[in-house]
């Protein structure tokens, strides 16, 4: 029971709880039936007023009216679903749709439609002709309004925010989100008495049971276990790695006795992909391929990719302002240095959000001038440890807008920082 139900399993079992479509509408439909029930069971002669009122035809007619609305409207929410994949998978980036996946708002819509439509279904059997659910049939039609009033919020929301920008503006975020908890953890874990290197003695390997990106881990019980077993956890892959089966997964340094490597891999949640829970670096990545797919000759929208730099420059200057490491080191419980993970260097951050956007903005002179102009203001906000890794990204921008540029005049005003590409410069 405890591997079944390893932490890993439940990881992967709330990664998919999230990414569906249909449990919460699942619920609405279960929670429809038992509130038709309710609403027959408190039905009384002396609620609802005369006003309200219906006869057995009305009623019948308005609940079998919204059966059917209920079904079209759900229909209609799923084109809207297909018209959104359709964008995601050729305008921005294929990897958003998992971000999409998990919007709120649209679970809350469908879920709402499917419960007044159980709903509606439900109060039809208990109509007779000398008896009606009068408070069923007023409940019935409010939760059409209300539906309808989700709905309107859902378009309104999704024909705003399904532009590149906006998107890029809420992946941005919830990267910059992630990293903060991410340094804050290895803050809160840091050990009293120093970064401790890994102590001597022999050192075993668990190797993975099989293959997949690595989406998160448990720092706490995997520094749990090393204190238990008096070793250190070392883990060799960033997160985000995809490891095959076979490949070392953690390094034991150490200790009294040995781990149960079912149990260390237990800690570690590997799937098929990339997930944004503890890889800040995923964010970026979704980031620079809405920038490149607007570079790309089928779309060629190149204010497109200036207004997405817009948003990967605020991500490289919070990244920036925190040391990183090539390693963090995680305490136990006792304080001691027990789990040694690998740190995704500056240098790694920088050069996913600019070299291949430098590659494929090559030829335009606003993605030239804007990049320039992200360049200057990380050497003017970052400290002086991270300059020469932006240094080597000035030269390599200005060799590419050599190459591009063949022309002196033109090449001068590709080599021009400008915070808005064209135009904004003074």
């Amino acid at each position: 029971m405890r591997i079944m139900f390893s932490w890993a399993s439940v990881f992967r079992l709330r990664q998919y709880v999230k990414a569906s479509l249909w449990i919460r509408p699942l619920f609405g439909l279960v929670l429809g039936v038992v509130l038709a029930e309710l609403a027959v069971a408190a039905d009384s002669s002396d609620w609802p007023p005369s006003g309200w009122r219906y006869s057995a035809t009305t009623a019948s007619g308005v609940l079998s009216a919204i059966v059917g609305a209920m079904i079209a409207l759900l229909g209609f929410v799923v084109t809207i679903g297909v018209l959104v994949i359709q964008q995601a998978t050729g305008t921005l980036s294929p990897r958003y749709m998992r971000l999409w996946y998990r919007d709120r708002l649209q679970k809350t819509v469908l879920a709402t439609f499917t419960g007044t439509f159980a709903f509606a279904f439900s109060l039809l059997r208990s109509i007779e002709s000398n008896s009606v659910p009068d408070l069923g049939v007023t409940l019935a039609g409010a939760a059409v309004a209300v539906s309808l009033l989700l709905l309107l919020v859902y378009l309104n929301r999704f024909t705003h925010n399904l532009r590149p920008v906006a998107i890029a503006d809420l992946v941005g975020r919830m990267g910059e989100d992630v990293f903060e908890r991410g340094t804050g953890t290895v803050r809160a874990a840091a050990p009293d008495h120093g970064d401790a290197a890994a102590p001597g003695g022999r050192v075993t390997v668990i190797r993975a049971t099989g293959g997949g990106a690595i989406q998160a881990l448990d720092t706490t019980g995997l520094s749990a276990v090393a204190a238990r077993h008096s070793c250190v956890l070392s883990v060799p892959h960033v997160i985000g790695d995809y490891v095959h089966r076979g490949a070392v997964l953690v390094e034991i340094h150490g200790g009294t006795s040995t781990p149960d490597s079912r149990h260390v891999t237990g800690l570690i949640a590997l799937g098929p992909e990339r997930t944004i829970e503890q890889d800040p670096a995923f964010a970026l990545r979704v980031l620079v391929d809405i920038a490149i797919r607007a570079l790309s000759p089928a779309v060629n929208d190149p204010t497109t990719a200036v207004q997405v730099l817009n948003h990967i420059e605020s991500f490289l200057t919070a990244v920036g302002r925190s040391p990183l490491p090539g390693r963090y080191v995680l305490a136990g419980d006792d304080g001691r240095p027990r789990l040694v993970l690998r740190g995704r260097a500056w240098e790694g951050y920088l050069q996913l959000a600019v070299s291949e956007i430098r590659d494929y903005g090559a030829t335009s002179v606003q993605v030239c001038r804007r990049l320039r102009a992200l360049l200057d203001a990380l050497l003017d906000s970052l400290p002086p440890t991270h300059h020469p890794a932006v240094r080597k990204e000035l030269d390599l921008l200005r060799e590419s807008v050599e190459r591009a540029f063949p022309d002196a005049a033109r090449r001068a005003i590709a080599q021009t920082a400008d915070s808005q590409g064209v135009g904004g410069r003074f």
